[in-house]
Formats: C-alpha cells, sequence, structure tokens
C-alpha cells in the first residue's frame, strides 16, 4: 500500500502583482457588511450589564498609500471585523483600536482607516400618564476614521416627533371663539357649569388646528475626550428640546397628555430648528453639528423644511 502526502497547492495572488497604473487610492473595501454589534443599551432596559446586540451594516475600508500596490487584503480585513465589536461594548476606544488593527493588518500599505456602522438603537419609554411604557427604534449612523493617530468620530441619528401648526392654532382659537359668541349670545348671566358642558361637547370645538408626525436628522461630530457614544444622552436632549416625541405605549390618559403637550408646543419647522440648535450648542462633547426638521405636512402636500448648523459649547 501506497501512502500520498499532500502538499498544499500554491494559490496565485495576483494582488500582489504590481498595479498597471501606479497611482495611490484615497479609499478601498467594502460596504454593507453584516456585523453584530453591542452597544450601550440606554436608560432601563433589561439587557446584559446595561448592553444590548444590533444587527448593523457596516462599512470598512483603507487608504492604499503604496501607489505600486496592485490591492488590499481585502479577506484579511473582513475577517479582523467578524468578531471586533461582539463582545465589548462600542466605545471611541474600542473604534480606535479596531480602526488601528485594520491599519496594521495590511502591512505596511495602508496608513489610515475608515469604519461607518449603521444600526438602530432600542430605547425603552416610559408612557406620558399611564404606568405602561414601549420600545422605540431610533436609526444611528457612526462614521469613525483614524489618520496619522487621530480619531474622528461622527455620529447621526434621527427624533420623530408631533409638530401642531401655530398659524392653525390661531385660526382654530378664533373660529371657537365666533361659535362661542354665536352660541351665548342671548344667555344672561353665563354659569360656568353651562360654559364647561359646552366647552365638553362636539358643539364647542368648531376646529382644530392641524398637526403631523416630523422628524428631526442630525448629524455631530464629536470631540475626541469622552470615554463613551453621548447617543442616549444626545436624543433625551433632542426630544426635551422638541417637547412632544413620538410615543409608544399610549393609553387615553397618554393619548390626553399628549394633546396638552401639543398645545404647549406649537411650532413651526423654523421653531422646531431653533429648539434642536440650543439643545446641540449647549453640549461640550460636540465640536460642530448640522440638522434638519421635516414637518411632513397634513395641510397640504409638500413638507416644510429647515436645516440649521452650529458650533458646541466651548469647554472649561
Amino acid at each position: 500500500m501506497t501512502t500520498h502526502t499532500s502538499t498544499p497547492r500554491r494559490l496565485p495572488d495576483v494582488a500582489f502583482d504590481a498595479a498597471a497604473a501606479a497611482r495611490p487610492l484615497d479609499w478601498v473595501g467594502m460596504s454593507n457588511i453584516a456585523l453584530p454589534l453591542r452597544v450601550a443599551s440606554g436608560h432601563g432596559e433589561p439587557a446584559h450589564n446595561g448592553t444590548i446586540q444590533v444587527a448593523a451594516s457596516v462599512d470598512v475600508s483603507v487608504d492604499l498609500r503604496d501607489a505600486d500596490a496592485r490591492g488590499i487584503h481585502m479577506s484579511r480585513m473582513y475577517l479582523q471585523l467578524q468578531d471586533a465589536f461582539a463582545s465589548e461594548t462600542l466605545t471611541p476606544a474600542g473604534l480606535r483600536r479596531v480602526l488601528q488593527a485594520l491599519i496594521e493588518g495590511q502591512g505596511g500599505i495602508s496608513s489610515a482607516a475608515r469604519l461607518v456602522l449603521r444600526y438602530e438603537q432600542l430605547l425603552l419609554r416610559p408612557a406620558l400618564a399611564s404606568a405602561n411604557a414601549g420600545w422605540k427604534r431610533y436609526p444611528v449612523e457612526i462614521d469613525a476614521t483614524l489618520r496619522e493617530g487621530h480619531l474622528h468620530l461622527g455620529l447621526r441619528f434621527a427624533v420623530e416627533y408631533s409638530s401642531t401648526c401655530p398659524a392653525s392654532a390661531a385660526l382654530s382659537r378664533q373660529l371657537n371663539a365666533e361659535r362661542f359668541v354665536e352660541d351665548f349670545a342671548a344667555a344672561r348671566p353665563l354659569s360656568t357649569a353651562v360654559v364647561g358642558e359646552w366647552l365638553a361637547s362636539e358643539r364647542g370645538l368648531a376646529a382644530t388646528p392641524h398637526a403631523q408626525r416630523s422628524r428631526a436628522d442630525i448629524r455631530v461630530e464629536l470631540r475626541p475626550a469622552f470615554d463613551e457614544l453621548p447617543l442616549t444622552a444626545l436624543i433625551d436632549a433632542i426630544e426635551q428640546a422638541l417637547g412632544t416625541p413620538v410615543q409608544t405605549a399610549v393609553k387615553r390618559e397618554d393619548e390626553q397628555a399628549f394633546a396638552r403637550l401639543n398645545a404647549e408646543n406649537l411650532m413651526f419647522c423654523e421653531d422646531a430648528a431653533r429648539r434642536v440648535a440650543a439643545a446641540l450648542s449647549a453640549d461640550p462633547r460636540i465640536d460642530r453639528y448640522e440638522a434638519q426638521v421635516s414637518h411632513y405636512e397634513s395641510l397640504h402636500a409638500h413638507d416644510a423644511v429647515a436645516r440649521v448648523t452650529g458650533q458646541g459649547a466651548a469647554r472649561d
């Protein structure tokens, strides 16, 4: 019996061939990689050690500074990413380590690396008046670049809220007042009980202001001196500034409380943009920000949009 010893075949690797036209490239990599991320769970969620695992879509790339190199080590970069964020919470320090490992894994042909991570953050939100709570999702995008030892972090997220038109509210109040005068022109004297009963009836509401679901899309460039990604804190600040975030679990008492909040927070898109800007401008973790608010109008088929940019608060 003859024993044959198999010798591993040497497979060709044309990536090591010289480039046909010597030229460095800004970025080379892959997009839409499926990846698990472990992120901070926010406030009060029943998660393991204050974190939850989410499904993410990830873009990864490195620069190709070696003009003569034909290609990067793409499969090596892919394998490096597979377990990069599965076991530890996503932090600026963790992003730096992964980006540095991606650069080093290219064997000297790269000097910068970039990651773009997209996922949905789930936060458990309490109801306004009842004892209930519900999960709310927020689309998130993290853009992290490491170049010459400097980490640049961009964070995108969106917040949905309700906007009630101040002009429509004023016009509705006028119609309500005119009907009151019409119905009680001959009433002498006026009883508070009678007026209260009238206000609670269908006759007591001649018109309602129009309101619509709205959205604030925000991008911030973060300063590098913070240990955690301030996503939940920023979402909380924006929702508090706007005053009427979209709700999750809603009983009748919650719906009534939401109607009260809308009446207390009448706003055009210009008002909403200024509220968002004020919240972001007060945050020392932010270097620069861009925000767009969109009111998906119920009055007409086009949307009302406002944009604003600015800087965060100066650090001490």
